[in-house]
């Protein structure tokens, strides 16, 4: 089956089921036998298939004057209207909140999240959010993710994980990015504290994790259940180096590139490797060497020690790469710091 979009043309019309205020797309399928919804996604690449389904319950896809409701239908060739209605105000509000922003345009925006900053507005956590800051920061530019002015948030980091992070401004931009994040073609490295050092120096790390059995708020590495992770990491720098050769120095700076995108993952797999993240409050279990418990102590340090330093991807829509590096934040270099005089 072949699909010809047609130059999009912005048109307003009283009889349009979505309000005079709809703006109209007009594609062209040429050939049938497909399920509607999914030849609608392929000649209207701005929409997802889920966003079209929504148009399609809603009455607001139409071919020759008549309104088609059902997405199981199959396509028959034609040119196709589709009225999109403004999109819909975001439930958070927006908040003046800074952001250091490294790339933006019309499709998406990359960020580089402070530490203590939540991604989505949760229960206790309503406010200070990224998604409040975006939609202060992007206003009028976001052309709404499933009719919706919000950003579309396609990979989260834990709230007291700092770095580098992107998020779509328009649906077409929402599903490539889901779509590369969903088939792991994307470039992601953290920079992380641990105590102790994992041995070998480098090495893959393959695991099932999933929920813990004992904590059903902590995730785990299991035997027969959860889901495949991956992590490559590399030891970039030892801290506190023993005096025997046999020991293990007191802390080490690791790069853990993710394969993989599970809840915890890094955390997780560092800690299987007797090598947890200095101040992680979950899986932290032990306490470091007396030394970096006083840098710890000192600094007023009470967060995971991980910093996701580099993402690079192809840009969804322009196909343009694009690849951020970014330092540690400051919390993290004055930690570094501290463990390096150990030495």
């Amino acid at each position: 089956m072949l699909f010809r979009l047609m130059a999009p043309e912005y048109l307003l019309t009283e009889d349009d089921p979505a309000g005079a205020d709809a703006d109209i797309l007009e594609g062209e399928i040429t050939g049938v036998g497909a399920r509607l919804d999914k030849a609608l996604a392929e000649a209207f690449p701005s929409l997802s298939r889920a966003r079209l389904q929504t148009l399609l319950a809603e009455g607001a896809v139409s071919k020759d004057g008549i309104i088609i409701t059902s997405g199981k239908a199959k396509a028959q060739a034609g040119r196709y209207q589709i009225a999109l209605p403004p999109v819909a105000p975001a439930d958070p509000e927006p908040e003046n909140i800074p952001l250091t922003v490294l790339f933006e345009d019309d499709h998406l925006i990359v960020i580089d999240k402070p530490a203590g900053m939540a991604a989505h507005p949760a229960p206790g956590c309503e406010r200070g959010t990224l998604v409040n800051a975006l939609l202060f920061h992007c206003g009028d530019s976001l052309s709404g993710i499933g009719g919706v002015a919000r950003p579309g948030i396609v990979h989260r980091l834990d709230k007291d994980t700092s770095g580098v992070m992107v998020a779509a401004k328009s649906d077409e931009a929402h599903k490539g990015l889901s779509a590369l994040f969903a088939a792991h073609d994307i470039e992601r490295t953290y920079t992380a504290l641990v105590r102790g050092c994992p041995s070998p120096d480098r090495d893959r790390i393959e695991t099932l994790i999933g929920r813990s059995p004992h904590d059903r708020k902590k995730m785990a590495v299991l035997k027969s259940s959860g889901r495949n992770a991956i992590t490559d990491y590399v030891v970039q720098q030892r801290f506190g180096l023993p005096a025997k050769a046999d020991r293990a120095p007191m802390a080490a700076r690791v790069a853990c590139t993710l394969h993989t995108g599970r809840t915890h993952q890094i955390r997780v797999h560092m800690a299987s490797k007797g090598a947890p993240l200095l101040g992680d409050p979950v899986y932290g279990s032990g306490a470091p060497a007396a030394p970096v418990r006083e840098a710890l102590e000192t600094l007023n340090f009470r967060r995971q020690a991980l910093h996701a330093s580099v993402l690079g991807f192809v840009h969804p829509v322009t196909r343009q790469a694009l690849r951020f590096e970014t330092a540690l934040p400051a919390d993290m270099q004055a930690l570094q710091d501290h463990l390096a005089a150990l030495d």
